[in-house]
């Protein structure tokens, strides 16, 4: 493999890719929807009440990690349907497993969520 000397424009333009693989992920993939809502949600949340900078982070990890699951699964799944677009019980193996990651993902971002956002919204509800 030959290797290429450093170009800025190359990796600005590798930011466009990027870009355009969250499009991919917002406009063609049902689930990520879902996230983004729930996203919405906590951000709505994370504007009403005060926390703690390590509480934010622990939320904006959460919500990362939740999308970059997605991303992985997606990708996963499309060459997956790529290499074999009929039926296939080895292809549906990998394609549940990436599902599952993601579903562990977003078990685990629920848990940071109700872990940060519980006892402020418990407080709350109390309070009126």
């Amino acid at each position: 493999m030959k290797m290429e000397k450093f170009s800025v424009r190359k990796r600005i333009k590798s930011f466009g890719y990027a870009f355009n693989g969250l499009k991919v992920m917002f406009f063609e993939e049902h689930n990520s929807r879902i996230h983004l809502f729930i996203t919405g949600i906590v951000v709505v949340f994370m504007l009403i009440f005060r926390f703690t900078l390590t509480e934010y982070g622990m939320l904006a990890f959460a919500i990362g990690l939740v999308f970059a699951a997605e991303l992985f699964n997606s990708a996963i799944e499309n060459i997956a349907d790529h290499i074999s677009p009929e039926k296939n019980e080895r292809i549906k193996k990998v394609k549940d497993l990436s599902a599952a990651a993601v579903l562990v993902c977003a078990v685990t971002a629920f848990a940071i969520g109700c872990l940060v956002l519980g006892p402020k919204v418990i407080w709350f509800i109390k309070s009126l």
